[in-house]
């Protein structure tokens, strides 16, 4: 599979890359700084802005399907405005260039704790990720109306932690995942398993999941 991937870089997006390239999919990364990015006979690095969709749709044309992990970062302080203008030009892009499959990966925050309740919207949940949340949410908002593309959305659960890859994950839906009486967890590693696992073998078209243990 030919996989352009935004934002290769990154948490979530350097474990996807290392997924990837280990399970033989040739890799598009588009990144701000290329220079970031290991050495790879497979891997393509790409700098691009995903603000720019025109320029991005140039990147994006040709591949089988994009993979967005893009974060604008937890320290931008308009977080919430970048996540949404990058997500809207990212979609943009995505269509002009005729690629038909997007996977974004989003945040916990737009998952469901009680019916009509989201975690975002409860007072636990930590202000210093509100707004990088609430770009994540619209960015889901988003894709629901989308007409064009074969989408789907990811949610970490709510405890993403660097770590080992097990290979070994269960599957929701719009619910945060629970162990017992606190939020499941997983890895990255284990996240990218998730994430790649769909790429090779789609169960969720136009629709969002969330893994954990």
């Amino acid at each position: 599979m030919k996989i352009a991937l935004i934002g290769a870089t990154g948490f979530v997006g350097s474990a996807l890359l290392q997924e990837a390239l280990n399970r033989g999919h040739s890799v598009t990364a588009i990144v701000r700084h290329p220079e970031k990015l290991p050495a790879h006979q497979r891997l393509v690095p790409q700098a691009a802005s995903v603000y720019d969709a025109e320029a991005l749709a140039r990147v994006l044309a040709g591949h089988d399907v994009v993979v967005s992990a893009f974060n604008p970062g937890w320290n931008d302080p308009e977080i919430r405005q970048h996540f949404i203008a990058g997500s809207q030009a990212i979609l943009a892009a995505t269509r002009t260039a005729g690629v038909r499959r997007l996977l974004a990966v989003g945040g916990a925050g737009s998952l469901y704790v009680a019916p009509g309740v989201q975690l975002i919207d409860t007072p636990e949940f930590p202000a210093a990720y509100r707004e990088g949340a609430e770009g994540a949410r619209q960015l889901l908002n988003m894709l629901r109306d989308e007409q064009a593309l074969d989408w789907t959305f990811v949610s970490p659960p709510a405890l993403l932690e660097p770590g080992e890859r097990s290979g070994r994950y269960r599957l929701g839906g719009d619910q945060l995942l629970m162990d017992g009486e606190s939020p499941a967890r997983i890895s990255v590693a284990d996240l990218a398993v998730a994430i790649v696992d769909e790429l090779e073998r789609p169960q969720h078209p136009r629709r969002r999941f969330t893994v954990g243990y």
